[in-house]
């Protein structure tokens, strides 16, 4: 039986094989419930604002609206971004969007399983070719801005994105917006690993001090 406290799932993708592909795979974990498919990003907007999911899977490009406008429409919602697309483009149109996450269908199960359970707590999630892409795209400007080192302090501190959005007086989609640039300058795909590389580039002063 799936406990209570399971995470909550909404797929969005507008091919049927995948979506059955993916309520597949999750269905091995104990943990996670898929309530809900949406088959183009409208319906994953009417379906989030009825189900409330603790995560959206979000395909980028459905016909009917995409991923991007559906993200936009779902402030506060946390949408990962899982699609076939690894172009720069699409990496920061997903960003920008508020995104918390941004991962390849290839992706192995486990990964994948993990990454949901990240996504739930707050966590950014993104596959190693799409922080490299972020890395590469950012090289120009790969210093953190102040806005990101204080976002990044504040994560250090142990605060939630909630939390950091309620202190700095911004939103949850824009407190992970800084986190996704922060993690794609500093090469690494989470939050914690992001904090551990700022410290060691001086970027953080170290835990303590």
């Amino acid at each position: 039986m799936t406990p209570p406290s399971a995470i909550r799932v909404v797929l969005a993708d507008d091919h049927p094989v995948v979506r059955e592909g993916l309520r597949g795979m999750l269905a091995a974990e104990p943990d996670i419930e898929v309530v809900g498919e949406a088959a183009s990003g409208p319906e994953a907007v009417v379906l989030a604002q009825r189900l409330r999911p603790d995560v959206i899977l979000m395909d980028l490009r459905m016909p009917g609206g995409d991923g991007v406008a559906a993200i936009r429409c779902l402030p506060g919602t946390t949408v990962v971004v899982l699609t076939t697309y690894d172009s720069d483009a699409d990496i920061l149109r997903a960003v920008e969007a508020g995104a918390a996450g941004y991962l390849l269908k290839d992706t192995p199960r486990a990964v994948l399983a993990d990454s949901v359970r990240a996504a739930a707590r707050g966590e950014t999630v993104l596959t190693p070719a799409v922080a490299g892409r972020l890395l590469g795209h950012m090289r120009r400007t790969e210093q953190l801005s102040a806005r990101e080192t204080e976002v990044l302090a504040l994560v250090a501190r142990g605060l939630t994105n909630a939390e950091i959005g309620r202190t700095l007086f911004v939103s949850e989609a824009t407190v992970k917006t800084h986190l996704l640039r922060a993690c794609g300058k500093l090469g690494v795909s989470g939050r914690t690993a992001a904090v551990t590389k700022a410290i060691e580039t001086g970027a953080l002063p170290a835990r303590g001090n």
